[in-house]
């Protein structure tokens, strides 16, 4: 289990809450996890695949530099994800069948961190070049895997990223409270140190051309992420105060860092009635970076119904158990509701232009001839007073780009066409860090595998 900082020293900063496992906690849950007769972790949980027990059994017994080995088997950014993976494989950890699971990705945290202390993990630069050029456009987990991955295989690679700062969603949409800024950084150094070339403020297809990126290299790689948000056509919606979730987490990292001297107009927080609409993790980073900002209070609706707390008869072991999860950032004071579907942003009594209050009303689910749908509940409408209103409801897929008018939709392996390749959420559309991250390289081998059947070669004499 996750310890994490006291309350009431952790929401005056922006550093990490979690704390790094004690060693004799983890010394048990490593011993518990050697009690597993098939384990399901590796195979049916995590996407990379780690062998999560062999991983484990070295740790164990003190072997922490073969640990490490072992999970750089398979992860190329145990860092990352060891902070901000949902921990797909202890939904499948067979000890989580009649009680709680083995905290593999505290394990991670431990083996991954002792690395870099002990400087396990250091630049490993390919032992030659193979000759060819890459270019992949986005420096988000897909565009970052990738790269490392080709980088690794000795082919030269630019990542050419539109923001000041490589990382994307990494560095701009998960606050610092859980991802603390140094770990990219720590990790972008070694890449280049190893070889591969980043390139900031410019974007792809514009700042670049696409016809200078296809003379110039053998393959580019789309990974510019889904951030084309989902927003909340409702009246009022234009009202000063409604803001979508990730511009907020972005503004307030980047005056973290000291991208920005302050907030922008209307950003903060500060002795306000905050609303969160949507009830996944990054609704849960704007709650936390509220508390963090002084709110006056906190609250976080969501149309679906409240998860129960154990798995429900339809979503037995090993499947992602659909429970009920309360975050660090829930526990620094939040009012959470359930079935709220939203109707209307009302403004404000003391100025029409500004947000004031919001109504909604409850719902249930009907299932009845096709997908479950909200039914409005009679009488059920109520306003609640709200100064500003995070909309924290997803991605519906990928931004246009230069690169990408209309979208993306790639198969296997990322093959758009002519030594164009898509990565991650651009390719796949929203999904978690992990996936983007087995995502860029499962495209890495795709990219190679073109590459070495001397097609690429073809194209550029021609």
């Amino acid at each position: 289990m996750s310890e994490y900082r006291p309350i009431a020293e952790r929401i005056k900063d922006s550093r990490p809450v979690e704390l790094r496992p004690a060693p004799e906690y983890l010394s048990v849950e490593l011993g518990r996890c050697q009690d597993c007769g098939i384990p399901f972790c590796h195979a049916m949980g995590c996407p990379l695949h780690n062998v999560i027990p062999e991983i484990n059994l070295e740790a164990l017994h003190g072997r922490w530099e073969s640990a490490l080995y072992k999970l750089l088997e398979t992860s190329p950014f145990p860092e990352f994800t060891a902070r901000v993976c949902p921990a797909l494989c202890e939904g499948s950890c067979v000890q989580g069948l009649y009680g709680e699971p083995v905290p593999a990705r505290l394990a991670e945290y431990a083996v991954s961190e002792l690395g870099f202390e002990r400087g396990w993990i250091r630049p490993l630069p390919p032992l030659r070049r193979t000759g060819f050029r890459v270019a992949v456009a986005g420096s988000g987990p897909a565009g970052l895997a990738c790269a490392f991955a080709l980088n690794r295989a000795g082919v030269s690679v630019t990542v050419y990223e539109r923001d000041r700062r490589p990382g994307g969603f990494l560095r701009y949409g998960i606050p610092d409270f859980k991802l603390d800024k140094r770990v990219i950084d720590r990790r972008i150094d070694l890449m280049e140190a190893e070889g591969v070339r980043f390139r900031m403020n410019v974007e792809a297809g514009a700042d670049i051309s696409a016809r200078l990126i296809g003379d110039r290299y053998d393959a580019l790689v789309i990974a510019s992420g889904a951030r084309r948000k989902r927003d909340l056509p409702v009246p009022g919606r234009e009202l000063a105060g409604a803001l979508f979730a990730t511009d907020y987490l972005s503004a307030q990292n980047r005056v973290n860092s000291g991208e920005a001297d302050s907030l922008p107009p209307g950003f903060s927080a500060a002795g306000k009635r905050v609303l969160v609409i949507g009830g996944g993790d990054t609704g849960s980073d704007c709650v936390g970076t509220a508390n963090r900002q002084g709110a006056s209070e906190v609250s976080q609706f969501e149309i679906m119904p409240e998860p129960p707390a154990v798995r429900a008869p339809g979503n037995p072991w090993p499947q992602w158990p659909r429970t009920l999860r309360t975050s660090s950032s829930h526990e620094e004071g939040c009012r959470r509701r359930w079935n709220v579907d939203t109707l209307e942003f009302l403004p404000s009594d003391s100025d029409p232009s500004r947000l004031g209050a919001v109504r909604c009303r409850e719902v249930g689910w009907s299932s009845s001839g096709g997908p479950p749908k909200p039914v409005p509940r009679p009488g059920s409408e109520f306003a609640v007073r709200a100064d500003l209103v995070l909309l924290a409801m997803g991605f519906t897929g990928p931004e246009e780009t230069p690169l990408s008018p209309g979208g993306l939709a790639a198969p296997p392996g990322g093959a758009l066409g002519d030594r164009i390749y898509a990565a991650g959420d651009a390719a796949r559309g929203p999904s978690l860090v992990v996936r983007a991250i087995a995502d860029g390289l499962e495209c890495a081998a795709g990219v190679l595998a073109d590459l070495a059947s001397g097609g690429a070669v073809a194209r550029r004499s021609a």
